[in-house]
C-alpha cells in the first residue's frame, strides 16, 4: 500500500475542509495526496442519439468546470505548500467512483468532508459519507 490518501472535493465548505485535514496529514506523513472531484453521473439517463450527443457535450463541459473552478485552485494551494499530488475529475456514482479510484492508486485512506444534507433524499438514498463508511477497503475520515 502506498504512503497517499485520496481526498474527495466538490467546491463545498465541507470539500474546503476535508482538503485541509488532508493536506495537514500529507505535511506531518510525507503522503501524496490524490484529489478527486466526482460529477454525479448516471450511465441509464439517455437513450436517443442525439440525447448521447447532447450528454457528451454536457460531460466535457462539466469536466471542464470542475477542473477550472474546484481541482485547480486545489492543486494551486498544495504545490505551494510542497505536497505531492495528483488531481483526477470523474463521472459516476459518487462512492462507487471514490472505491475504484482509490484502489486504483493505492490508498491508505479516504478523506471526505461532511456536507450536513438532510432530508427525504438522504433518508431514500443515504449519503456518499455514509456509503463509504460502510463499503470501502480502506478506512475513511469525514471532516465534520
Amino acid at each position: 500500500m502506498s504512503n497517499s490518501v485520496l481526498v474527495a472535493i466538490d467546491g463545498s465548505e465541507g470539500g474546503n475542509r476535508a482538503l485541509q485535514f488532508a493536506s495537514d496529514r500529507a505535511k506531518l506523513g510525507g503522503a501524496k495526496l490524490i484529489v478527486i472531484y466526482v460529477i454525479e453521473w448516471s450511465p441509464y439517463t439517455f437513450n436517443t442519439p442525439e440525447e448521447n450527443a447532447e450528454r457528451h457535450t454536457r460531460r466535457e463541459q462539466e469536466i471542464e468546470r470542475a477542473t477550472t473552478g474546484v481541482v485547480e485552485p486545489a492543486a494551486a494551494l498544495l504545490k505551494a505548500s510542497g505536497i505531492e499530488y495528483e488531481t483526477v475529475v470523474r463521472h459516476g456514482a459518487p462512492a462507487e467512483t471514490l472505491i475504484n479510484i482509490a484502489e486504483k492508486y493505492d490508498v491508505q485512506q479516504i478523506v471526505i468532508g461532511r456536507r450536513g444534507q438532510s432530508g427525504i433524499k438522504t433518508l431514500l438514498f443515504g449519503s456518499v459519507a455514509g456509503n463509504l463508511v460502510q463499503t470501502s477497503p480502506v478506512p475513511v475520515v469525514v471532516v465534520p
